[in-house]
């Protein structure tokens, strides 16, 4: 197996942030996407070794391990643990003994001298860990509802449950990489990305709008109808009602994540406007409105 310089792959330098590996991953990660390459073996290559470069590299101490021993850093406990028991029990200075050598690649023999001693008990490992992100609207994310994508050159159907917050990343187990020697197969983390909507205001579970409100049904009195997540509803406005002025409507507000039946609230703040462009009429009205 050749060695993959992560950080090429990423287009970043060796000294790069975790802002900038993050920003550096959207990129390439948009770039390859199986969707956007359909029947593409070229492109859903590129795209496992973007997801593979962000895996290690967003983890402080996987990073550690690749810096140090390049592609292999999956493999550095079990050769360090190898190493101590050789030096305990006085092995000589062959090869890597109770690992077969396709267990490492080419570029991690050459670092460490790999090569003779291979045992009849290889070790199995777990498979590498893939990650992506799924991009959603708050419409989505009020609902349950299934969902499929593409990892690794993989269809990948899930379900989504209602409530799910931006920034959230679950585990699926055993949707990564295949084990290496009949080890477990690798998981799947999934981070949501919940695009702003252009009305609603999500703030944890509660849900906050502005309503525009004509002067004259704020002076007298009157109905409005109001659009929420789950349908519309008829709301009575007082007389008299100021500018701001905010209703509550308890359990209009958004899913609790995981929680058959619970949700938070709808706050809405009323937006008054004033009249512009009057005639003569009208302003003959206003004024005596304000002489009496």
């Amino acid at each position: 197996m050749d060695y993959i310089d992560y950080y090429k792959v990423l287009e970043i330098n060796k000294d790069a942030t975790t802002d900038d590996i993050k920003k550096a991953y959207r990129k390439q990660a948009r770039k390859y996407h199986p969707d956007l390459n359909p029947n593409n073996e070229e492109a859903n290559k590129k795209f496992q070794q973007v997801n593979e470069a962000n895996e290690v590299l967003s983890d402080l101490e996987k990073r550690k391990k690749y810096d140090r021993y390049g592609k292999d850093w999956q493999h550095a406990d079990q050769f360090n643990a190898q190493q101590q028991n050789k030096q305990s029990h006085g092995a000589g200075r062959g090869g890597f003994s109770g690992f077969g050598g396709e267990d490492f690649s080419d570029f991690f023999s050459s670092m460490f001298g790999g090569g003779g001693g291979r045992s009849s008990s290889r070790s199995p490992f777990k498979g590498q860990d893939f990650t992506a992100e799924l991009n959603l609207n708050l419409i989505d994310a009020y609902t349950t509802h299934k969902q499929t994508l593409t990892v690794n050159g993989k269809q990948v159907r899930i379900t989504i449950p209602a409530g799910v917050e931006n920034g959230q990343k679950i585990k699926l187990p055993g949707y990564g990489a295949a084990g290496p020697n009949n080890g477990p197969a690798g998981d799947l983390y999934i981070t949501f990305n919940i695009a702003e909507h252009p009305k609603f205001k999500r703030k944890g579970n509660n849900i906050y709008i502005q309503e525009d409100v004509d002067l004259y049904t704020a002076v007298l009195g009157g109905a409005k109808i109001v659009e929420t997540l789950n349908g519309k509803v008829k709301l009575n406005i007082p007389a008299g009602t100021q500018p701001d002025t905010n209703l509550r409507l308890k359990g209009k507000g958004f899913p609790f994540y995981k929680k058959e039946n619970q949700f938070g609230d709808l706050y809405i703040k009323w937006q008054i406007k004033i009249p512009t462009n009057l005639n003569n009429q009208q302003k003959e009205l206003f004024e005596k409105l304000s002489k009496s």
